[in-house]
């Protein structure tokens, strides 16, 4: 599996604001997610722990979904969530701040992006590193591994060029877990919809807070694979290390929402967009 991301970063970046076309994939299946992010990366619990004792749970955000009306629900600030065992589903995602970026050859325009995306080289600050997620190492080898489009494909289309070079996904697939063997690993199950009273509202409008965040934070390190089980006393002491994180990524974060513009609006060209992360303690990128 070979891929062309050079100047891409399709995977990384909500580029619907400038797409020719609508793209709604992810909202095409049974459950819709409650938040509007797109592509959305989901950690496994491992992963979460590694951002959390890195410092870094401030880079990451919570997805609950939908419920479909033919699977099992709870009701938190009148939305009807897919829930197992009386708990919303969940997964443990990566966050996507406001950031002037120039993919597929574009003026530099304010697009969600990855909070890990350089947003002047479009290269990953963390690929290579313990803390680059299984699911960004495989991509877009699960999608071809399930016969789905792929963003390769959808930037080919809408801005020409050649970016899937490859479709024989890798044998092995280190973040594909579908089905039971996710739950507790990738997919989680939070203990007490009660204590999201006004959490999800705030979701569902993309205004969460730290302690929001730290909530689903603290519930996935404390889940036990396999099960929707979470151990109490560790999802605390997560949510409790989650809300002292402070991290280059967080900084990051407050200083681009600051300064942006709406999604889609022309950017002021910034000469240091990159040297804007870095002193603020983001690790430099490596060349292609």
């Amino acid at each position: 599996m070979r891929v062309n991301c050079e100047g891409c970063a399709g995977c990384c970046i909500d580029w619907r604001p400038v797409a020719p076309e609508t793209l709604d994939h992810e909202r095409r299946g049974r459950r819709d997610p409650l938040d509007d992010t797109y592509n959305l990366v989901p950690l496994t619990r491992d992963e979460v722990k590694t951002f959390l004792d890195e410092g870094l749970a401030d880079a990451m955000t919570p997805r609950l979904f939908r419920a479909d009306g033919r699977t099992n629900s709870v009701t938190v600030d009148g939305y009807d969530l897919a829930a197992i065992d009386g708990g919303p589903v969940f997964y443990v995602g990566l966050r996507k701040p406001p950031k002037p970026v120039g993919p597929f050859g574009l003026d530099p325009t304010w697009l969600d992006t990855c909070i890990f995306l350089d947003p002047e080289t479009l290269r990953c600050r963390i690929h290579g590193s313990e803390l680059y997620p299984a699911t960004c190492g495989d991509y877009p080898g699960q999608n071809l591994t399930l016969d789905r489009e792929t963003e390769c494909e959808r930037v080919e289309r809408s801005y020409g060029g050649e970016r899937l070079l490859d479709d024989d996904p890798p044998e092995k697939l280190r973040g594909f877990a579908l089905g039971p063997q996710a739950l507790g690993a990738k997919l989680f199950v939070y203990p007490d919809p009660e204590e999201l009273t006004g959490v999800v509202d705030r979701l569902a409008d993309g205004e969460t807070a730290a302690a929001d965040r730290a909530l689903f934070v603290g519930a996935a390190v404390g889940s036990r694979p396999g099960t929707t089980a979470v151990d109490g006393e560790k999802a605390e002491r997560g949510r409790k290390r989650a809300l002292e994180a402070n991290s280059w990524a967080g900084a990051v974060i407050e200083a681009w929402t600051r300064r942006a513009g709406r999604p889609g609006d022309d950017a002021e060209v910034r000469a240091d967009r990159s040297e804007l992360e870095e002193r603020r303690g983001a690790p430099p990128t490596e060349e292609w």
